[in-house]
């Protein structure tokens, strides 16, 4: 069972990485959590869940092991499988969602994709206790980041994250159109402010 990994960064996207480990490349699945926080290219460490199915291995990598606790935290609740735990991670931080689910906001916690009311209640219902034993506080929380004017590619790549996220298109445009014009910008700034006009 991989648990860790240490290598080149080969290929990087917003959902996953090719990570070049001495010639063998492993793709990772990654929330945009872990995203925002790795650098374009060089040597990256990445705690790792091995999600073992019948037709498939796949691994899940977290920049933090606080990230890591939260998915296998995720993945214990009747429902959420490894795909949405890493959807949940990708909309709401660590302590935010530690503090969603300690004071029962339902409304935060259904606002995304994939998560209706009863999910959001199981959730609160199962993790609200376990929760309080994790230190979510290891991750800062998202912080404001200045407001860019994307170059169309840019723009294409948040889309494109975004609606594989279960965001509709129409959702996704009306939160791209609310971002304020400037100049510089980068992917991982544009996910930031395009998912918190989502989650209001």
């Amino acid at each position: 069972m991989i648990a860790l990994l240490t290598g080149r960064i080969a290929y990087k996207t917003p959902d996953h990485l090719i990570v070049d480990v001495q010639g063998v490349g492993y793709r990772v699945m990654i929330p945009f959590s872990t995203y925002y926080e790795l650098p374009e290219s060089g040597e990256v460490t990445l705690h790792i869940h091995t999600s073992v199915r019948e037709d498939a291995i796949q691994l899940y990598g977290f920049r933090t092991r606080t990230e890591k606790s939260f998915f296998q935290l995720l993945i214990s609740v009747s429902g959420i499988g490894p795909k949405l735990a890493r959807d949940i991670l990708s909309n709401i931080q660590p302590p935010q969602l530690a503090a969603a689910l300690a004071q029962g906001d339902l409304h935060k916690l259904s606002a995304i994709p994939g998560i209706g009311k009863k999910t959001a209640e199981r959730l609160v219902l199962e993790l609200r206790e376990k929760v309080g034993k994790l230190e979510a506080g290891v991750l800062p929380a998202a912080e404001a980041v200045g407001r860019t004017v994307p170059a169309e590619a840019l723009l294409e790549d948040v889309t494109s994250a975004l609606l594989n996220l279960g965001y509709k298109e129409v959702q996704v445009k009306k939160a791209l159109a609310g971002i304020d014009a400037a100049t510089g910008g980068s992917v991982e700034e544009l996910l930031k402010q395009a998912l918190k006009i989502l989650m209001k």
